[in-house]
């Protein structure tokens, strides 16, 4: 399933990613987009944390959603579209909110996906404080231009509301974000899946060439 990847890529670097573990926290828009770019790609385990269930909400721009899914665990969705699309990928489901039980897995990377600010932060300091190689998505909804979105640094961050709340609490600290420098025009908390889409692909970008050191 690799061939035109290890064109473009190389034998090693395929050989890479199929043996790095990376946890997704977070599977909804943005999750779920990172996740399927992840499986595509190789990755040979993917750690998949998320409480949450299919809601007809979702169907606009989450990649777990259709009407035949809806009322089922995340988890357990995202678990079936990689066995058809990696058969070989290790899948660890943890059908819950994000806790230290995460860390016992020992994931070479992270990703943080997650809309809750509180468990957002307490994922980040865990990342830092274990020195595990990690991004984190700032915020995605309430954007339409998917060319405004980018990975920067937290500091270099700018209209962006999620961002803010997350430099204000880690003033002295220097990591890598997915994030829209477009200015939030409507109020009401709607989301665009061609934004969406490209936050969890560049989140996927960033790890995988972590990975294969480029």
């Amino acid at each position: 399933m690799l061939q035109r990847l290890e064109l473009l890529f190389t034998k090693e670097a395929i050989t890479k990613l199929q043996h790095a573990s990376v946890a997704v926290v977070g599977l909804g828009g943005v999750g779920g987009f990172c996740v399927h770019a992840l499986a595509r790609c190789g990755i040979g385990k993917l750690i998949l944390c998320d409480f949450d269930h299919v809601e007809e909400s979702n169907i606009n721009r989450q990649v777990v959603a259709n009407y035949e899914t809806i009322g089922q665990a995340k988890t357990v969705v995202l678990k079936e579209q990689i066995r058809k699309i990696n058969p070989c990928c290790d899948v660890v489901l943890l059908t819950k909110k994000v806790d230290m039980e995460l860390f016992g897995y020992e994931p070479d990377y992270i990703i943080d996906a997650i809309d809750d600010i509180p468990s957002k932060i307490t994922l980040i300091e865990q990342c830092l404080l274990r020195n595990i190689p990690f991004i984190s998505s700032m915020g995605a909804a309430k954007k339409w231009d998917p060319t405004a979105v980018q990975i920067l640094p937290l500091s270099k961050t700018s209209h962006d509301p999620v961002a803010r709340i997350i430099r204000a609490h880690f003033k002295k600290e220097h990591f890598m974000v997915v994030s829209s420098s477009e200015e939030v025009k409507v109020q009401a908390l709607g989301s665009y899946v061609n934004v969406v889409g490209v936050f969890g692909l560049l989140l996927a970008d960033y790890i995988i060439k972590k990975i294969i050191g480029v």
